[in-house]
């Protein structure tokens, strides 16, 4: 009876080998050192790379300059938090009321975000882009949007105006207009303000629509991708990726708020809920 070879020994003399299950190219922990995107963790300090730098080598797989990792690092904090009543911050506040422990409490708030709570950053990145790449005027882009029944991501607020804007838009914008070699994305995006507060004063460019159309400007005028290479991140959701990152600050405070304050099972007050019976549905 012929004994099997034994694959460990075969493999060490690269007899036979493994095909692998899945491919990383993004870090490395096999050797010596840890390394991101092929840079060792000790250059990362003691090149002082920050939060944007190491998103930049694990999201990206480039060491981007540091205006751009700067604008990470900005997107993260004007997106940490907006507040306990919005959806996301409102599921983790209940969550963790409900006597569930950190992850259960963030997961829970998460889970809201879509089209509806922050998903709006790659959809705008998306349509202002294409709308710069087709060369369409803002007035026309508009127009078909309106024709086709469809929303334009990143444009509208229920309370601000352009008399009286988004101070997080006012930061991103003048980041933008003073490090970035190119804005076409964002001065088209503002073009497009332009004709929507014409019809109501509220529909200006948001801080969604501001940080798509100004992250796009970075990626495309660092430098370091091709066209193709920013619309194949943007359609991957790394905008919501940052958004996921930066809101994930604010439930993390507003689950360690409630627990630090004791707080009890939460209950909807039944003066806020409009009951509707089954023959009046």
């Amino acid at each position: 009876m012929q004994v099997p070879m034994d694959y460990t020994w075969a493999k060490k003399l690269g007899l036979v080998r493994k095909p692998s299950n899945f491919v990383s190219s993004i870090s490395d922990d096999r050797g010596d050192e840890l390394t991101y995107a092929g840079v060792p963790i000790s250059q990362v300090f003691k090149q002082d790379l920050g939060i944007g730098g190491v998103i930049s080598l694990l999201w990206f797989r480039r060491q981007l300059p540091v205006y751009a990792t700067k604008f990470i690092e900005m997107v993260i904090m004007v997106t940490a938090d907006h507040g306990p009543a919005v959806a996301g911050a409102h599921n983790a506040i209940v969550t963790a009321r409900a006597g569930k422990d950190m992850i259960s409490s963030l997961a829970s708030g998460l889970l809201t975000i879509g089209p509806r709570f922050g998903g709006a950053l790659d959809a705008a990145a998306l349509m202002f882009m294409e709308g710069v790449r087709s060369g369409e005027d803002a007035a026309s882009f508009v127009a078909r949007m309106r024709n086709e029944k469809k929303l334009i991501m990143g444009i509208g607020h229920r309370v601000k105006s352009l008399k009286n804007p988004d101070q997080r838009v006012v930061i991103i914008k003048e980041y933008a207009k003073k490090h970035f070699s190119s804005t076409a994305v964002l001065d088209y995006a503002l073009e497009i303000e332009q004709v929507t507060t014409q019809k109501r004063s509220t529909l200006i460019l948001n801080v969604d629509g501001c940080i798509a159309a100004c992250f796009v400007d970075m990626l495309r005028s660092c430098s370091a991708f091709e066209e193709t290479e920013v619309t194949e991140m943007i359609e991957n959701g790394c905008l919501n990726g940052l958004f996921t990152v930066g809101r994930s600050i604010g439930f993390v405070g507003h689950i360690l708020d409630q627990k630090r304050l004791k707080q009890g099972l939460y209950r909807h007050p039944w003066d806020d809920i409009s009951y509707v019976n089954a023959d009046d549905a």
